[in-house]
């Protein structure tokens, strides 16, 4: 299990761009963190959830 957002997720195992995915957000629109630390976009194929990570997924909004 680890955490997404405050939720437990049953996500070990999956890359982070999978799990992006599989949740509905559009990777070109979020900054993902997790632990602490911020992901590079171009690492979400490579960057695999693992059990007792912490995960915050910020989505940018529009608006004016």
């Amino acid at each position: 299990m680890l955490r997404i957002n405050g939720e437990e997720k049953n996500a070990a195992g999956q890359t982070l761009a999978d799990y992006l995915a599989s949740a509905g957000y559009n990777a070109a629109r979020v900054v993902v963190e997790i632990n602490e630390a911020i992901v590079p976009r171009d690492r979400y194929a490579e960057t695999v959830l693992r059990d007792g990570d912490v995960v915050e997924v910020v989505c940018f909004m529009g608006g004016g």
